[in-house]
């Protein structure tokens, strides 16, 4: 044994066939199992063993994992799962997890062939959005992370953006502009780039729940006229509570017109361009100066997977990139291959995420996702029919993608108590999972339709459900 290598390799390539087995009769079962479960307090504390000083075989550790995290994890590859904005993942997926893992290569940079997959999938990425083909990206953990370094390479785009990286805001009132259905992670990349939260203004939303635009200028307006420094506007392809698409080609000409950055938020609904029937609702979106958006929502990669795109070349090398001794590039060799993927963002070490984004678009191509994003969108228009059909029920807000607000209507009960009770009696059945938000003021059950192996059948089977336990609440049962 060399190391921490293990004195039979036989050994433990048998266990590695026998997880991998397990891993897929587990996706090629889940159906016939609950969608989630609730972890019994034994699991729990079986799981606190404290810190391990001497070792414990992999078959044991593997058994612990099979009894008590296997069975109660989130749910999100099985069918019923409709809840938040989860990506299904795939096979194929998985195994280019354990690929990257066994090459566990660091894509900080240097000359080595994950670094040029990932330069591909960037490649890829902008073809899908209608990006140029010399912007840069990066992989990142998700859209939250891509939306920081959004707001923060805009920032440096400003006049004098430079000196922020030496001496920060300083006396500046840099100010950006973000609908009301703006994701939270907005106002907190704000808050982490040091801009503070009170510097996103956040605009009212038509009965679309879309950005109003002329409230849009009109804040432009007023903070130019209080000396404050308008920077950036976010536009949202696919909002977080009901799926709505704001004008991006209005915010576009806005953006242009007053010279502000203009970032779109595309976290899920950006990967709607991989549908010829859906792609023109994000009309507008190919004229940003940057985009988020994640290949583990609708592209069914395994978490994590976000991605950042910037239209012009060098912007977000100017607001990342360091020269450091210790990280000097060279003409040939290992330090060769500039520039690097930690100029593009605030982290050194990076896991080989393109690998698996590389290999799920590769497997399936975008002809494919593309009909899967629109399967997704055909299953929230039946639920959305269903729903009102059924008199106990009431459809909260236009489906615009796969997100389906709904709620329970019953005379003389508090409503949203009741609806918020039913998705944790609907989480504990093991039927479906869906989440709730508000709308309107009002609580509702919301279904976000991402998972690529949702039927009709599993909503309908989720609304069976619903109606069900709002039979047993009200005693009938």
């Amino acid at each position: 044994m060399t190391g921490l290598d293990p004195e039979n390799w036989d050994e433990l390539r048998g266990l590695g066939h026998r997880m991998l087995d397990d891993m897929i009769d587990r996706l090629a079962t889940q159906r016939a199992g609950p969608v989630w479960r609730p972890m019994p307090d034994a699991a729990r504390a079986a799981l606190r063993t404290g810190l391990p000083v001497e070792p414990t075989s992999p078959e044991v550790l593997y058994d612990r994992f099979s009894d008590l995290i296997a069975p109660y994890a989130t749910g999100n590859t099985h069918p019923g799962f409709m809840g938040w904005v989860h990506g299904g993942g795939t096979a194929v997926g998985m195994l280019a997890e354990l690929l990257a893992g066994g090459l566990n290569a660091n894509c900080g940079g240097r000359d080595h062939a994950p670094i040029e997959v990932e330069r591909e999938v960037i490649r890829w990425a902008a073809d899908m959005l209608g990006f140029p083909q010399d912007c840069s990206g990066l992989l990142v953990t998700g859209s939250s992370m891509a939306n920081m370094i959004a707001v923060i390479t805009a920032s440096r785009a400003t006049p004098d953006g430079q000196a922020l990286r030496r001496a920060g805001v300083g006396g500046r009132r840099l100010v950006g502009y973000a609908a009301a259905t703006a994701h939270g992670c907005i106002a907190r990349a704000f808050d982490l780039a040091g801009l503070g939260t009170d510097a996103l203004r956040i605009i009212p939303v038509d009965e679309r729940h879309r950005m109003d635009l002329s409230a849009l200028r009109a804040a432009i307006r007023a903070d130019r006229d209080s000396g404050a420094e308008p920077f950036i506007v976010i536009g949202t392809a696919g909002t977080v509570d009901t799926g709505a698409i704001d004008d991006l080609d209005g915010i576009a000409a806005i953006a242009r017109q007053d010279g502000l950055w203009f970032h779109v938020d595309g976290a899920f609904g950006a990967l709607a361009m991989l549908s010829p029937d859906l792609r023109p609702a994000l009309r507008g979106l190919e004229r940003a100066d940057s985009v988020a958006f994640d290949f583990h929502k609708w592209a069914q990669v395994p978490y994590d997977a976000g991605c950042i795109l910037v239209r012009e070349p060098g912007r977000q090398a100017a607001a990342f990139a360091q020269s450091l001794a210790y990280l000097s590039r060279e003409d040939r060799g290992l330090a060769g291959n500039a520039p690097w993927f930690c100029d593009l963002g605030p982290d050194l070490s990076r896991g080989f995420r393109a690998l698996k984004v590389w290999m799920t678009l590769g497997a399936y191509g975008t002809a494919r996702m593309g009909r899967m994003v629109e399967d997704c969108c055909a299953v929230a228009r039946h639920l959305a029919e269903r729903v009102a059909r059924e008199p106990l029920l009431e459809l909260l807000a236009p489906v615009t993608l796969n997100i389906v607000c709904f709620r329970v209507r019953l005379a003389g009960m508090d409503l949203d108590a009741l609806n918020g009770e039913l998705v944790k009696d609907l989480h504990e059945s093991g039927v479906a999972a869906p989440s709730t938000t508000m709308v309107g003021g009002v609580k509702a059950i919301r279904a976000a339709i991402v998972n690529h192996r949702t039927v009709p059948g599993d909503v309908d089977r989720m609304v069976d459900e619903v109606l069900r336990l709002t039979r047993l609440r009200r005693g009938v049962i």
